[in-house]
C-alpha cells in the first residue's frame, strides 16, 4: 500500500520542485527516506515535489485495516501462519471492563514547538593550491563539534531577575513560562488552565522558509520564535547603546591597531612545501607573530559563521599561480592590511576571543595555537544562541518604533544597491585609466619624445655651431618626454592602485549586508504575523511581546552594523581621497618640474 503522510504545519513553496502542503493535509509519499531533510510526495491537489520531513509525519498503519479483536494486537506483527501461544490470550488480556477509560488522544503524537532547522555556517572555506591543510600545524580534527540541542536539561534562569547560577556566567533563555505551560497542557494528565486556551497556545506564526535561508540558516528564525537557551558568559557579551545618531556598537575600551609587514617565502618538509608569512605586530602587546594567508582563512570562517549581523570583511582572493610573484605578495600585502584594519576598527570583533588568539598565540608554540583553534571552533554561542549575547538598551527612550526601523533598514537598502553599483562602476574606470596609463599613455608619451629625438638628430646634420644649443635642447625635451611616459606607467601605483584596493574591500562589505538584512526582515515578518494572530484571537499578547522583544534585539544589531559601516565609511573614502589627490598633485608637479627643464634649455640657444 501506499505511504502516506500528514501535513503537521502549513508549507509554502519558494522554489522550483517543492510543493505547498495544508495544516492536517494528507499526502503520498513517493519514499519514506528523507534527502537531505525533504521528503517527495503527492499533495492533495495532485502535485508532485518535495516539502521539509519535519513539518509531516509518516502514516505507518494501514488505512484500510479492519478493527483487530480485543487482545490480538499484540501478535499483530506475527509472519503468515503464526503459533499459538503458550499461555491463553486470557492471560495476557485483562477483562476490558477492568481497565480505565482512556484517556483521549491526539490522532497523531504533538509535534516539538517548531521543527527545528538544521544549522549549517553560511560561509565555507576556501581551500586554494596555495594554502594546504594537510601539514602540522593542524591536525584531523579541525571542525567544531556540532552544537547541541538548544534546550538542555539544565533549568532556565531568569537574566532579568539575575537569577543564573555566577554572576560570571549565567543562563539565557527565550522560551517563555507561556509557552511552557502551552506545551505541558498538551501532555497526557496535564489539565488545561483556560477552557479555550487550546486554539491560543496552538497558534504559531508560518514557518514557510526553506532550509536555505538565511534567516533560519543563521538561527534568526529560531531566537525570534523563542527556541534559543544557552549559558551566556559576560565576556561574550555584545553590547547596544544609544548614541547621538541612533543606536550604535559599545565602543572597544582598549582600541589597538596591528600592521602587516614583511611577507616572506618559507619551506617546510625539506623545501618540498613552499609559502608566505607575514609579520604581525600588534599596538597593544608590541609581540610579532607570524600567519600564512590560512591562519587568516581559518579565522575569516569562524566569525563569518559566528556573528549574522556583523559585516565580516573578506579576504584578498586567492591565486591558484603566481603567488610567489612580488608583484602578487605586494598587492595581498596591501589587501590583508586594510582587512586588519577593519578588524582592528570593530567594536565587536577585534575584541573577538579567536581574533585575540590569533594576534596573540605566538608562532612557535603549535599546541597553544591548536588549544585557541579547538576553542573556537566548540563556541557555543553560534546560530539562534548568538542573539542572546546581545545587549540592548531598555526603558521608554530606548522603545524602537517597528515603521521607523524597517524604513531605515529599507533606504539603507537602497544605498548599499546604490553603492555597489558605483563602486563597480569606479572600479572598472579606474582599472582600466590605469591600464591606459601603464601601456598607452607611456607608449604614447615615448612616441612623442622620439619624434623630438629625430628632428634633433635631423639638425645635427647642419654642422652649423650656433644651431649646437638648439640641438641639445631638442634632445633633452626628448628625453623629457620619455621619462614622463615611465612618470604615467608608474603613477597607478600610487593613486589609483590604493582605491580600487578600498573599492575591493567595500565591494565584500557590501556583499554581506543582503543577508543581514534578510535575517532583520524575517524577523520584523513574524512581529507582523504575530500581531495578526493576536488581533485575530490566536495568540496571547504576552507571547507576542516576546517575538516583538526579541525581534527588536535583531533589530538594535543591525541598526549598529549599519551606523558603523557608515562610520567607517566616512573615515576610509576621507583618508583615501585626500591621499589619491595628493599623489596626483605631486604626479603633475614633477611633470610640470620636467617640462620646465626642457624649457629652460632654450634660454641658451
Amino acid at each position: 500500500m501506499a505511504l502516506r503522510a500528514r501535513a503537521l504545519y502549513d508549507f509554502r513553496s519558494e522554489n522550483p520542485g517543492e510543493i505547498s502542503l495544508r495544516e492536517h493535509e494528507v499526502l503520498s509519499l513517493c519514499s519514506e527516506q528523507d534527502i537531505e531533510g525533504w521528503l517527495e510526495g503527492v499533495n492533495s491537489h495532485g502535485d508532485r515535489g518535495l516539502f521539509p520531513a519535519s513539518y509531516v509525519q509518516v502514516i505507518r498503519a494501514p488505512a484500510a485495516e479492519p478493527p483487530a479483536p480485543a487482545g490480538g494486537a499484540r501478535y499483530a506483527n506475527l509472519p503468515p501462519g503464526g503459533f499459538e501461544p503458550l499461555v491463553p490470550p486470557a492471560a495476557f488480556n485483562p477483562p476490558v471492563q477492568q481497565l480505565p477509560p482512556p484517556a483521549a488522544a491526539e490522532p497523531f503524537p504533538l509535534p516539538p514547538a517548531f521543527p527545528p532547522a538544521p544549522y549549517s555556517g553560511s560561509y565555507q572555506p576556501s581551500q586554494g593550491s596555495d594554502d594546504d591543510w594537510d601539514d602540522d600545524w593542524d591536525d584531523t580534527s579541525t571542525v567544531a563539534d556540532e552544537p547541541g540541542v538548544l534546550g538542555s536539561s539544565y533549568p532556565d534562569y531568569d537574566a532579568a531577575g539575575g537569577g543564573g547560577p555566577t554572576s560570571a556566567r549565567y543562563r539565557l533563555s527565550t522560551r517563555s513560562d507561556l509557552s511552557l505551560a502551552s506545551r505541558n497542557s498538551q501532555q497526557p494528565g496535564h489539565p488545561h488552565h483556560h477552557p479555550g486556551g487550546g486554539a491560543k497556545s496552538s497558534a504559531t506564526v508560518s514557518r514557510n522558509l526553506n532550509r536555505f535561508s538565511t534567516f533560519v540558516k543563521s538561527g534568526g528564525e529560531a531566537f525570534v520564535l523563542g527556541e534559543a537557551s544557552g549559558f551566556v558568559k559576560d565576556g561574550d557579551k555584545l553590547c547596544v547603546v544609544l548614541g547621538p545618531w541612533g543606536p550604535e556598537w559599545q565602543e572597544n575600551p582598549y582600541p589597538f591597531q596591528c600592521s602587516i609587514e614583511d611577507p616572506t617565502k618559507q619551506t617546510k618538509f625539506k623545501g618540498m612545501k613552499s609559502y608566505i608569512a607575514y609579520k604581525l605586530v600588534p599596538s597593544h602587546t608590541g609581540q610579532q607573530v607570524h600567519r600564512r594567508y590560512k591562519h587568516f582563512d581559518w579565522l575569516y570562517g569562524r566569525l563569518a559563521e559566528k556573528f549574522p549581523v556583523i559585516s565580516v570583511p573578506h579576504l584578498p582572493e586567492k591565486q591558484a599561480t603566481g603567488r610567489f610573484e612580488e608583484d602578487f605578495i605586494s598587492k595581498r600585502r596591501k589587501g590583508l592590511a586594510w582587512w586588519m584594519d577593519h578588524m582592528c576598527s570593530h567594536p565587536v570583533l577585534a575584541q573577538c576571543d579567536a581574533f585575540r588568539h590569533f594576534l596573540t598565540c605566538p608562532s612557535t608554540d603549535e599546541k597553544a595555537w591548536k588549544q585557541g583553534k579547538r576553542k573556537a571552533e566548540r563556541d557555543e554561542m553560534v546560530g539562534a544562541n548568538f542573539f542572546l549575547t546581545i545587549s540592548v538598551p531598555t526603558g521608554p527612550a530606548a522603545a524602537l518604533d517597528l515603521q521607523e526601523v524597517e524604513s531605515r533598514v529599507d533606504g539603507f537598502k537602497s544605498f548599499t544597491k546604490k553603492m555597489d553599483e558605483s563602486t563597480m562602476q569606479l572600479t572598472h574606470t579606474a582599472n582600466e585609466f590605469a591600464r591606459k596609463q601603464v601601456t598607452g599613455f607611456k607608449k604614447e608619451y615615448q612616441k612623442v619624445g622620439h619624434s623630438f629625438k629625430g628632428l634633433s638628430q635631423a639638425f645635427e646634420l647642419d654642422q652649423q655651431a650656433f644651431s649646437a644649443n638648439l640641438n641639445q635642447a631638442l634632445a633633452f625635451t626628448g628625453e623629457a618626454y620619455d621619462t614622463i611616459g615611465e612618470f604615467f606607467a608608474e603613477q597607478p601605483r600610487q593613486d589609483l592602485d590604493p582605491v580600487m584596493d578600498l573599492l575591493a574591500l567595500y565591494q565584500g562589505h557590501l556583499a554581506n549586508f543582503p543577508d543581514i538584512i534578510h535575517v532583520q526582515k524575517g524577523a520584523l515578518t513574524k512581529v507582523k504575523e504575530s500581531k495578526r494572530h493576536v488581533e485575530e484571537g490566536k495568540m496571547e499578547v504576552q507571547k507576542a511581546d516576546g517575538i516583538q522583544d526579541r525581534c527588536n534585539i535583531i533589530s538594535f544589531a543591525t541598526l549598529a552594523e549599519i551606523h558603523h559601516f557608515h562610520q567607517i565609511r566616512v573615515r576610509d573614502f576621507k583618508s583615501q581621497m585626500q591621499h589619491f589627490l595628493k599623489q596626483q598633485i605631486l604626479f603633475f608637479q614633477k611633470v610640470t618640474q620636467k617640462l620646465e627643464e626642457a624649457l629652460h634649455k632654450y634660454d641658451s640657444v
